[in-house]
């Protein structure tokens, strides 16, 4: 064994020194300066939103979406109970309740059948994550969301650069966001960003992200000074964040192409083993792109799942699990409901494993998880 290989590296882009060191040289290290607007240039171009607003993380963008459609006490948000805490915890903070549902098991994403089963006349949204950087069904999601006129809230903290039917993830719904944490793809550290495509929203969501002031306005030269205007809070990243985002976007193409390289050996290295022992491998329906965000097998077991754990851990190689079901842990109780058992997502849960996945991964590191793994027996 020649080195533990952990579960995920943040990735070094070649200009992030020399862009940090020209925000500290500079009398501008607060938000809204070069950095952000080269940063939201470049995400503007790899999603083709009509509108970018980077935030202090993925949390605030959902937070900042939750204001903007103005979601409270007495509303109800239909959330997949195998999520991120931030899916659900950025809607309860303002009061709403989150009603959780099942998700479909092939690609760990909400099932829009149980969303439709959930839906009652206080529903005002519905959040779709793209799990792993795989799209929804976003065909029968907008049906549903268009029939009832309902929000759609697309949380793509895994999928930037991923595609539905040929169509950006994030950009499908009401508002999107991402995330910029560094087990992301891209980072910055911590970060977000929020997409959206409705002028009246995006000119809502930039007075809200800064405190609630006309400030971005009056930079513009919009207005000759600026004041409180609304509800808000400081969601604005500052340039240093958006010096290293920057430098991590000029350079999307070739994280991703590391990425799938990791995604594309694992996946021909495990089929056969996969089959033999009743393996699920991490799969991706015809008409999505996905991002090579993480590459995860489904055990038969609970118990095949932790013994594969060890197995490798014993091997130098971290491969973990992933969320417990938000309607089972202890917020979720209390801050949710959930009318339906979410018995696929308890399953999904319990039975998943997820290999290390980040793009400076070496051929030989990548062979020493693959010969692991299939030297297990379950």
């Amino acid at each position: 064994m020649s080195g533990r290989i952990i579960f995920s590296r943040p990735y070094r882009s070649a200009a992030e020194l020399s862009n940090v060191t020209a925000v500290l040289e500079s009398d501008h290290c607060h938000g809204d300066g070069p950095f952000t607007a080269a940063a939201t240039a470049k995400l503007a171009e790899i999603t083709g939103a009509r509108h970018v607003l980077l935030t202090t993380s993925c949390t605030h963008a959902l937070e900042l979406a939750a204001l903007l459609l103005e979601l409270g006490p007495g509303d109800e948000v239909i959330v997949p109970s195998f999520a991120f805490t931030s899916t659900a915890a950025a809607f309860a903070v303002h009061g709403a309740t989150c009603v959780f549902v099942d998700i479909d098991s092939t690609t760990g994403n909400i099932d829009p059948q149980a969303a439709a089963a959930a839906i009652t006349d206080h529903t005002k949204a519905i959040v779709v994550m793209h799990y792993g950087g795989v799209a929804a069904d976003m065909a029968a999601l907008q049906y549903l969301a268009d029939r009832h006129g309902l929000a759609l809230i697309e949380d793509n903290a895994h999928g930037l650069g991923g595609t539905w039917r040929g169509r950006a993830l994030g950009t499908l719904g009401t508002l999107g966001t991402q995330s910029f944490h560094d087990t992301k793809n891209v980072h910055c550290g911590e970060g977000g960003a929020l997409l959206l495509s409705d002028d009246i929203l995006m000119g809502r969501a930039e007075i809200i992200r800064e405190k609630g002031t006309d400030r971005a306005r009056f930079l513009r030269g919009q207005v000759d000074k600026y004041s409180w205007q609304d509800i808000g809070s400081s969601y604005l990243p500052s340039e240093l964040n958006a010096a290293v985002l920057d430098a991590q976007l000029a350079e999307f193409h070739i994280i991703q192409r590391a990425r799938h390289r990791v995604w594309h050996t694992y996946a021909a290295g495990l089929g056969p083993w996969a089959a033999a022992y009743g393996v699920a491998p991490m799969s991706v329906p015809p008409d999505r792109r996905h991002t090579a965000h993480l590459f995860y097998l489904r055990m038969p077991t609970e118990e095949a799942r932790d013994g594969l754990i060890r197995h490798l851990a014993d091997r130098g190689i971290v491969a973990p699990f992933h969320y417990v079901p938000l309607d089972s842990s202890a917020a979720g109780l209390k801050y949710g409901r959930t009318p339906y058992p979410c018995t696929r997502s308890a399953r999904f849960a319990a039975s998943i494993i997820r290999l290390p996945l980040w793009p400076m991964l070496t051929r030989d590191q990548i062979h020493r998880v693959l010969d692991a793994v299939t030297a297990y027996r379950c």
